[in-house]
């Protein structure tokens, strides 16, 4: 019987860290371990030799290169290997990067390619000289080429020459109060005399707003105080129009309580025998008021008198003047301003505030010349 005898295994190694490496290395791992170097059948060393040569020899660079690694990083735990970005997909990285500028300025092309949004233009004016022009049929003075000013002329002129609307429901105010129901006037037309407080509320507060602002316009005059329009009323002349059942306001008198006024006199003449409450002598030249109006003006008593009823605006669309509607307004004004007293200006019951040329010529046809005038405050 014969005996089998096996030869030894021949283990190298060249160091323990070079062992540690062998294991953890991916490249070392492609070779056979030096346990299993030669089977049963007894192969020869030098090939195995040369083998382990040439892969501790490749594991000892691919040491030097790489970091150290942990625990995780190594093939036992493949799972927590870390892997680099492969250069397809870091390609495509870098192209989307590249991609980025020309997207925007592929938009920004775009949007500039579009046609611009055509701005509004502006009417401009050459002015050689003043842009400010005088409206013969209003005076008003505004800016020529201005829209605001031209808009304002236009609203303003209208209610000049042709009146304001009086609506329905102004009409139902509480407030208003109808004085006389028919006037007839010097062409046959008829209208009607309602009157109301300057300061009252809602609808009623907004046409004595506008009115008043037309009237102060239309006489260069300032606007009247609080105070004065509480103290206040308003008597306006309503006409409606032909084919239409809606009226327009084509006159107005502002009438207010007073306490005294100047009495009107000539220089050179003795106060006048018509009004003997006027018992005071006339004074001396130097000693007279001289009130300014525009054609001349008028000379005036200093001394104060009672007058219990002023008047300060009185005013008549230009279309309907020369018919009596501002005598018939200051006739009721003088009849209805006290309640149950009707006053007289031919005695010097009733004053006028400051007046204009068409204003004096009123006032000395209606109060025959006793008229009286009072300062605004």
């Amino acid at each position: 019987m014969s005996t089998i005898t096996h030869r030894p295994v021949k283990r190298t190694y060249s160091s323990k860290a070079s062992r540690q490496r062998t294991v953890s290395s991916p490249i070392s791992s492609s070779f056979p371990s030096s346990e299993t170097a030669y089977d049963s059948h007894g192969e020869d060393e030098e090939p195995l030799k040369k083998r382990k040569r040439v892969g501790e020899e490749e594991e000892a660079s691919a040491a030097e290169d790489a970091p150290s690694r942990s625990l995780y990083d190594s093939p036992l735990f493949p799972f927590g290997k870390k892997r680099k970005t492969s250069s397809l997909f870091a390609g495509s990285d870098k192209l989307k990067k590249e991609n980025k500028p020309t997207t925007s300025s592929s938009s920004s092309l775009a949007s500039t390619s579009q046609k611009p949004k055509a701005k509004s233009l502006t009417q401009l004016h050459l002015s050689f000289g003043s842009s400010i022009q005088t409206c013969k049929l209003c005076g008003l003075s505004f800016t020529r080429g201005s829209p605001d000013d031209e808009t304002l002329h236009k609203a303003h002129c209208a209610r000049v020459q042709r009146g304001m609307e009086w609506s329905k429901d102004e009409d139902k105010h509480s407030a208003v109060q109808v004085i006389e129901e028919t006037v007839k006037l010097q062409d046959g037309r008829k209208g009607r005399i309602v009157c109301f407080k300057a300061d009252s509320k809602g609808k009623l507060k907004a046409k004595a707003t506008t009115l008043l602002r037309t009237v102060d316009l239309a006489l260069s005059a300032q606007p009247l105080t609080e105070a004065t329009l509480s103290e206040s009323k308003l008597y306006v002349f309503l006409l409606g129009s032909s084919g239409s059942s809606r009226e327009k306001i084509v006159g107005c008198v502002v009438a207010t309580r007073i306490q005294t006024a100047m009495r009107i006199v000539t220089p050179d003449v003795a106060p006048s025998s018509s009004t003997p409450s006027d018992s005071i002598p006339s004074p001396k030249r130097d000693d007279l008021v001289w009130v300014d109006i525009p054609d001349g003006g008028i000379f005036c008593d200093p001394t104060p008198l009672p007058t219990p009823m002023g008047i300060h605006r009185i005013f008549v669309s230009s279309e309907h003047r020369h018919q009596g509607i501002a005598c018939a307004l200051l006739s009721a004004a003088a009849k209805t301003f006290i309640y149950r007293c009707p006053l007289d200006p031919t005695k010097g019951e009733v004053a006028f505030s400051q007046p204009t040329s068409a204003g004096r010529g009123v006032m000395m046809r209606w109060g025959k010349g006793g008229v009286r005038i009072f300062e605004e405050k």
